[in-house]
């Protein structure tokens, strides 16, 4: 499995990570083609707990971001958020989290290092990322 994902969204994700006091996190929409998960669209959504250690999306920009996204065509195919002064690597808490959101979870960090972790049958498996130029 791989998550394919622009190189301008990639570093628009990681430049508000750099930037922030607290994780950010957001939706990662698109399309699944056989064994890729293509990002069409990234979206952010604030995170409620406005912690430096976990995040919580606000719910209901949540829906509206997938409400949206669903009239265009496109389904949630990843989530992804940013670790301060941690590896960008699932913790006990998005552990759980995976358990909810059976889909991509991309983490950056706020030194601009990034890897996506997927939830398989109780194990985390790491994704290949592939950035592109459009």
């Amino acid at each position: 499995m791989r998550l394919m994902i622009r190189q301008a969204d990639l570093n628009s994700i990681i430049k508000v990570a750099e930037k922030s006091a607290v994780e950010v996190c957001g939706l990662l929409f698109g399309r699944r083609e056989g064994d890729s998960i293509v990002v069409e669209e990234v979206r952010f959504v604030p995170n409620r707990l406005n912690s430096p250690a976990a995040f919580e999306m606000e719910p209901l920009e949540m829906v509206k971001a997938i409400d949206e996204a669903e009239g265009r065509g496109l389904e949630v195919v990843g989530i992804f958020h940013s670790h301060l002064k941690c590896p960008p690597r699932p913790s006990a808490r998005d552990l759980r989290g995976m358990k909810l959101w059976p889909v991509v979870w991309l983490i950056v960090d706020d030194k601009g290092s990034y890897g996506a972790y997927i939830l398989r049958d109780g194990e985390v498996e790491e994704v290949e990322v592939t950035v592109f130029e459009e």
